[in-house]
């Protein structure tokens, strides 16, 4: 429950502060702990959902003019879990790729999550990885092991 009021608490303010909704909002089915999907245009850095997580089915649209501007805009959050975007230009792909502040990147989709990569943020979203081969060096103990004068 404490999920869907953060939820709901974060489009209520991102309204209150000129948002707009995109997407028609549909009939929610029974049940407390289910969210619709919803598209909201106008976002700002002045709403909670610009600098809290949102873990749910929210898309905040911000505007912006210049790569630069939108790389600066993604990484001016404290947080850094996941990012996604869109390109089809291979040049931008790896300069915006490098650019974001973020343990997981989308490029071209929405999955950034699978058993065969590494799953972790950074900054306030958490240091450290999960799963695939990266994943089980928090759990080993490394030594170092230096040899001299044997002969």
């Amino acid at each position: 429950m404490a999920a869907v009021e953060k939820i709901n608490r974060h489009v209520e303010d991102a309204l209150a502060k000129g948002a707009t909704i995109v997407t028609e909002k549909p009939v929610l089915p029974e049940g407390p702990q289910y969210v619709a999907p919803l598209v909201l245009a106008g976002a700002t850095n002045e709403m909670e959902l610009a600098s809290e997580e949102t873990f749910g089915p929210v898309a905040p649209l911000f505007r912006f003019e210049t790569e630069e501007e939108a790389v600066a805009l993604a990484n001016g959050t404290p947080y850094g879990l996941a990012s996604y975007f869109y390109t089809e230009n291979l040049k931008r792909a790896w300069r915006v790729g490098e650019a974001l502040e973020f343990g997981m990147v989308g490029l071209n989709t929405g999955s950034v999550s699978m058993e065969i990569a590494p799953f972790g943020g950074v900054k306030q979203s958490g240091l450290g990885r999960e799963g695939a081969q990266a994943g089980i060096e928090e759990y080993l103990e490394l030594k170092s092991f230096h040899m001299g004068g044997l002969g």
